[in-house]
């Protein structure tokens, strides 16, 4: 009778494993390259192809977003709004607000596409919230905050209109959206990773190479995308696209100039950003001129 080499069976054993793993992850793949392609729609706003999971309809986007306001004020103090802050703040967002059809429709028309209208159903609202942190932010459905700490770094309306409209850009292209589902596609790796048999190590390599190389790229290219849109945003409410470069030079000198390297990071780097908003400067100033023949309000 034929002895078995001893070493044999674990080799087959390491065999069988490591085609268990391909296995595993080929399925994963094809189920990720379903999903990507299934889910992708055109924005008219930007003429991209957007990932967005089918799913999620806009009016559930819209209550996520309502949700998240409602706990971020149980958590922050917002200011009074009758107070000189919260009225100006709330001044310069009524005056984008009342362009975000016009600009909508005439970026998609440069694409020769129709407008979503994503925001016809937006119950636009905006709170003050006191705080050092210079930040603004619009969630999807139209709830906006600004914290106390961007206003001496914008130090003027126009600039502080710059802010604004990057953030009502971002819940008009549906950003939010766009991450839930690159996230999903995220869990799936993770997911494929610890079922095909992956120690910790190698699914950390695996996650930190899907970072650099698309997550965060994802990420910069919605802000690059927002910095368009809410310049746009601004210049046909009538205010000066021109104080975002200065805007800018400020917002990199408030943060000490300790922003990581841009591969490694969520957003441009303020140089970066400073040169497509120069590029950008001539297409706002017509903007300006087109929406605001009459003069500023």
């Amino acid at each position: 009778m034929r002895r078995q080499h001893p070493q044999g069976q674990p080799a087959a054993r390491r065999r069988r494993g490591g085609g268990l793993r391909l296995w595993v992850l080929l399925l994963f793949a094809g189920y990720g390259a379903w999903y990507w392609f299934s889910n992708q729609s055109v924005d008219p706003v930007t003429g991209q192809n957007v990932l967005i999971d089918r799913s999620l309809s806009a009016d559930a986007e819209k209550s996520l977003g309502a949700q998240a306001y409602r706990e971020i004020l149980s958590q922050e103090r917002p200011v009074p709004r009758d107070s000189e802050v919260a009225l100006q703040v709330q001044a310069i967002a009524a005056r984008l607000i009342d362009r975000v059809d016009e600009v909508e429709a005439a970026l998609a028309a440069e694409h020769g596409l129709e407008p979503t209208r994503f925001s016809e159903g937006f119950e636009w609202e905006v709170n003050v919230i006191d705080s050092d942190q210079a930040n603004a932010f619009c969630l999807p459905g139209g709830k906006m905050a600004v914290y106390t700490g961007l206003v001496p770094v914008a130090q003027n309306a126009d600039a502080m209109a710059v802010v604004m409209g990057h953030e009502i850009a971002h819940a008009l292209l549906r950003h939010g959206a766009q991450r839930m589902a690159q996230q999903k596609l995220g869990q799936m790796g993770q997911m494929a990773g610890a079922l095909s048999g992956m120690d910790p190590q190698q699914q950390q390599m695996v996650m930190a190479a899907m970072g650099y190389g698309y997550l965060l790229p994802y990420a910069r290219k919605h802000e690059s995308e927002a910095d368009e849109v809410g310049l746009m945003l601004a210049a046909a409410a009538c205010f000066d696209p021109r104080q975002a470069v200065p805007l800018w030079e400020r917002m990199g000198a408030a943060g000490g100039g300790q922003a990581p390297p841009e591969f490694a990071s969520t957003h441009p780097n303020p140089g970066t950003r400073i040169q497509n908003l120069q590029a950008l400067m001539p297409k706002a100033l017509e903007y300006r001129q087109r929406f605001c023949e009459q003069g500023d309000p």
